[in-house]
């Protein structure tokens, strides 16, 4: 499933980079920090990859 906006994207890159051991856990904060707890290397991985050119800044609310 690819990342729906850029804070998205780039929310999963940093709980992917905690996850790897490559930052600390304490420095993530808000929507990363939830999906370090919540989600798989493999979902984080998925979300990360999504490319930018094309998102909206942030997701829109239904």
């Amino acid at each position: 499933m690819p990342a729906t906006s850029k804070a998205q994207q780039m929310a999963a890159g940093a709980a992917l980079s905690a996850k790897r051991g490559e930052t600390k856990k304490s420095e993530l904060k808000g929507a990363s920090r939830e999906m370090y707890e919540s989600m798989s290397e493999k979902q984080l991985e998925e979300f990360a990859e999504t490319k930018r050119k094309g998102l909206p800044k942030k997701k829109k609310d239904d």
